[in-house]
């Protein structure tokens, strides 16, 4: 082997940095702090129906004792799922497994949408009931005041949340459209590795607005 070949540079490596080691630590460091804000976000919209909850105590209760549970119920399994499969095709990359990576990775991806199917079911169901928000409210089986105000918050937060999942599977498509080229294997998969903390997130705020407006 020549001496060009032993220092030849890494593919994978920005011309910006000097080495791959700190390249990687660059874009976790930016991911973990990109994941951060999207907290901070949620964090807000979850103080907004805590406070609108304190005034409107007896609308928001009734309002989600009319939500499909099915729906929600069945929405929470398909992402603690897709969470354990995109798990699972990192532990895979890692091994350098990348077939069965790129096989999980699809299976995150169906679960994806498969939640976005189920959800849009659900909206269905509510603009046929005229269960909307703000001035669109006109659902008879929920008429204590600030009713409105619920469907306000439980479209804003789902639909977000939505958002956030198309966002996602794009990504997890994308990294999968890699792994099949053969762009990542054991010796990198950092973008795997980032696409799944996001993903992780998504699942994490689902698991808090699941009880927030189903159960609670």
């Amino acid at each position: 082997m020549s001496s060009s070949d032993t220092h030849a540079p890494n593919p994978h490596l920005a011309h910006h940095y000097e080495t791959i080691e700190k390249q990687d630590y660059a874009v976790r460091l930016g991911m973990w702090l990109f994941l951060g804000t999207e907290v901070l976000l949620f964090a807000g919209l979850f103080l907004g129906y805590t406070v609108y909850r304190h005034f409107y105590h007896e609308a928001f209760h009734q309002a989600s004792r009319h939500l499909d549970l099915w729906a929600g119920l069945t929405n929470t399994v398909v992402l603690i799922t897709s969470s354990l499969t995109v798990a699972l095709a990192y532990n895979a990359i890692k091994q350098g497994k990348t077939k069965l990576c790129a096989i999980l990775l699809a299976l995150t991806i169906l679960c994806a949408l498969a939640f976005l199917v189920i959800k849009g079911i659900e909206y269905n169901h509510k603009f046929q009931e005229g269960a909307l928000p703000g001035k669109w409210y006109h659902y008879a089986e929920v008429t204590a005041p600030g009713a409105n105000l619920y469907y306000t918050v439980y479209f804003l937060t789902t639909g977000l949340h939505a958002f956030h999942v198309i966002v996602g599977m794009s990504i997890l498509i994308w990294i999968l459209s890699r792994v099949l080229r053969g762009h990542f294997s054991e010796s990198y998969y950092v973008p795997v590795e980032l696409g799944g903390l996001y993903w992780h997130l998504v699942d994490l705020v689902w698991i808090f607005l699941f009880p927030l407006l189903y159960l609670i």
